[in-house]
């Protein structure tokens, strides 16, 4: 399904995602505490340092007119030497849990968003591009663990080193002080401005990521249908524009937050440059030593080096609150109504296998309703036939049955008992579904068959593998059920047909949908599928949607949907004879087919 990307959006709001992604944060405040201490302490070693050059720098200056203090020289660089291997330390410890609180973040986000899709209503999925979920679960949440891991620590020793740089720098020399901070003081506003423009294309540049997923998982999904209809050339183009659209996005973003790094270098080296100049001026006066300018350039650096890695940091918390936006988003999205208030319960082996539909509206828009007043009983062990033309709500009744989504108006009763009373995994534990559309993961034979079911004996998968004709098939694979089921070992569409058939006979539940079973197969095959659920709906009721009329015949009663009302219903021999709207459909499948 391919949606209009960006749909499903909410509107943005940078504050309130940053805000989200620090609440998230709060069960791992502690290990954070530690890490900032370890941060700060690394930073208020590196900020002592200079100082004692400064000491080591006069004692050798001023040892080359008479002798060097070679003794005060070693103790100054032996404090040096234990200061620095403890802010190497805590650099280390510090760098060591973030990595453990980030990896731990980004597990816990992506098990919530895994949760999260597990209580989404079925009509977000109908709204949203397949591709854009999974670059949210994937993309954004790597870009927000990055950005936890690599910016906050760094945020905080940045700003330690620059308020410890400031205080030592005014401790020592205050003329040079204010020769540093204000050759250095147009980087802020620079970054300041740069940070406001380019804010919006790393936003832009986060939704064409999920866009571009969205149009590859697409493309890729139906590539054999592009390849028919040749539309390679259209798919590319489409391709292209979006690529088109993240190129310019991410060229924008990366032009604006690439001028930092190399401007706030260029302010570095213009501060060095001044506190030479004003230096050696103070020095020629005799106003300071030779040691305070050799500080005050490792102070200018150490004043700079965090302009430069707070502008680095900026730039990260943007790409951060772009995915931070979509990531909290999604889970912000309405859920399915909360079913911790429904008591009663269906169990499947003593359900009678009664379902009638009562008055039911519904529109999967407020302004257009589809099925408007829909009233039908099906009797346990019957068999119920729905046809109609495309878009006469067939599908949209089973989606309403199985609770996918909410009804209107009017009501559903199973046994007598209102689905609305049921909670939906009740509901769908009473339920088996064969659609049009075979899924199959990546995993063994057997492991299909018995898809969730627990306690299945082998023996079991083989009798109802023997059941809907499987199991000759089975056994001429490489190694029978245990074959994995990939690109080397393929089925054909009505062997996938007939696996997922077998582990409906597996489910062994009350009621069975079919849904367009048959339609992707050839007539053969159909025979053979046919025959299968044949099988599987004995002694269930049955609900069969199919545009072949041909395979209802048997049906004990065929509803027959047009715009949302059934506009007749009986059996196949009495709607033929009524010559009305099935008669028509039936006849002009019949001459298309003798044509």
């Amino acid at each position: 399904m391919r949606g209009k990307p960006g749909t499903n959006e909410k509107p943005k709001d940078f504050k309130k995602a940053l805000k989200n992604l620090i609440s998230y944060l709060k069960p791992y405040l502690t290990p954070l505490i530690i890490a900032i201490i370890f941060a700060l302490v690394g930073s208020i070693f590196s900020i002592i340092g200079p100082d004692k050059i400064k000491e080591i720098t006069n004692l050798i200056v001023s040892g080359l007119a008479s002798s060097i203090a070679l003794d005060k020289i070693k103790s100054i660089a032996l404090f040096l030497i234990i200061i620095y291997s403890i802010g190497f330390v805590c650099s280390y410890l510090e760098n060591f849990i973030m990595a453990t609180i980030t990896n731990r973040f980004s597990k816990k986000l992506r098990g919530e968003i895994s949760e999260k899709i597990n209580r989404l209503p079925l009509k977000y999925f109908d709204k949203t591009p397949y591709g854009d979920i999974l670059s949210r679960v994937t993309n954004d949440v790597d870009t927000l663990s990055q950005t936890v891991n690599q910016s906050i620590s760094t945020l905080v020793s940045s700003i330690t080193l620059l308020i410890g740089s400031i205080f030592m720098m005014f401790h020592t020399n205050w003329i040079l002080a204010l020769t540093a901070i204000f050759s250095s003081l147009f980087g802020f506003f620079f970054m300041a401005i740069v940070l406001a423009k380019s804010q919006k294309y790393f936003e832009t540049f986060q939704e064409e990521i999920g866009n571009l997923n969205g149009q590859v998982e697409e493309t890729y999904t139906g590539h054999n249908i592009v390849k028919v209809y040749n539309g390679e050339e259209m798919e590319i183009s489409e391709f292209d524009k979006i690529n088109s659209k993240m190129f310019d996005s991410a060229m924008k973003a990366h032009f604006f937050s690439g001028l930092m790094s190399p401007f706030m270098s260029f302010i570095g080296n213009f501060s060095y440059v001044c506190v030479c100049v004003v230096g050696s001026a103070l020095a020629l006066n005799g106003t300071i030593t030779f040691g305070v300018i050799i500080a005050f350039i490792i102070y200018a650096r150490l004043f700079t080096q965090p302009l430069s890695q707070i502008a680095q940091v900026a730039t990260n918390l943007q790409s951060a609150g772009a995915a931070s936006e979509r990531v909290f988003a999604f889970l912000q999205e309405e859920e399915m109504p909360d079913e911790a208030n429904l008591v009663k319960h269906l169990d499947k082996s003593k359900v009678n296998g009664n379902i009638e539909f009562k008055h039911v509206k519904f529109g999967y828009d407020k302004d257009k309703t589809i099925i408007k007043d829909f009233s039908m009983q099906a009797k346990s062990g019957s068999k119920i036939a729905i046809v109609g033309p495309t878009g006469a709500g067939k599908t949209t009744l089973v989606n309403l049955l199985m609770k996918f989504y909410p009804i209107d108006d009017g009501d559903i009763l199973i046994d007598g008992v209102s689905i609305k009373d049921l909670t939906r995994e009740n509901i769908h534990d009473l339920f088996i579904m064969v659609l049009q559309d075979t899924w199959l993961f990546e995993g063994t034979i057997k492991e299909n068959i018995v898809y969730n079911q627990e306690n299945v004996a082998f023996e079991r998968v083989k009798e109802v593998a023997k059941l809907v004709g499987l199991n000759h098939v089975i056994k001429s694979l490489s190694k029978g059920y245990d074959t994995i089921l990939s690109d080397n070992e393929s089925l054909s569409a009505g062997e996938k047909q007939l696996l997922t058939i077998a582990r409906g006979m597996l489910k062994d539940a009350p009621f069975l949908i079919l849904d367009e079973a048959t339609s992707s197969v050839d007539t053969r095959t159909e025979e053979l599928v046919q025959e299968a659920m044949d099988k599987l709906a004995e002694g269930r009721t049955s609900f069969i949607i199919a545009h072949r009329l041909s395979t209802i015949k048997n049906a004990d009663l065929i509803l027959v949907l047009n715009e949302g009302n059934v506009v007749e219903q009986g059996t196949h021999e009495e709607l033929l004879k009524k010559n009305g709207f099935y008669a028509n459909l039936y006849n002009s499948q019949f001459e298309s087919i003798n044509e």
